[in-house]
């Protein structure tokens, strides 16, 4: 689980990094993180509640916010992510990782004149 700052928008990404399959995958997000509009909590989708089946170095990605509006809104800057998953045998893991994205407020970036 981790923050993906990339030409100013911020992503959320959750990726097997093992060389096993995970199963039944969860993430606690500690405090929670609104959609771009400030409304839904974002960390309440069920793509953080029950991921199934988690293929090896596969990854998921969703789109959090623009890194100006996250910051300008007052989002949390530090933030503890809480994975829980088992594997084939039904062995269950847990981990935390926290992160501070104050990292990413002064990261300056060209906008795609494309865009």
């Amino acid at each position: 689980m981790d923050f993906v700052f990339e030409k100013g928008l911020l992503f959320l990404s959750i990726e097997n990094i093992g060389d096993a399959s995970a199963f039944t995958v969860s993430v606690d997000f500690e405090p929670g993180i609104r959609s771009p509009e400030g409304g839904r909590d974002i960390s309440e989708l069920p793509l953080f509640r029950n991921i199934e089946f988690l293929p090896p170095h596969k990854s998921i990605v969703t789109y959090v916010a623009t890194s100006a509006s996250y910051f300008h809104r007052g989002e949390p800057t530090k933030i503890a992510t809480h994975i829980a998953y088992r594997d084939h045998t039904g062995k269950e893991y847990k981990t935390s990782i926290h992160h501070d994205l104050e990292i990413y407020r002064e990261i300056r970036y060209i906008e795609d004149p494309q865009s």
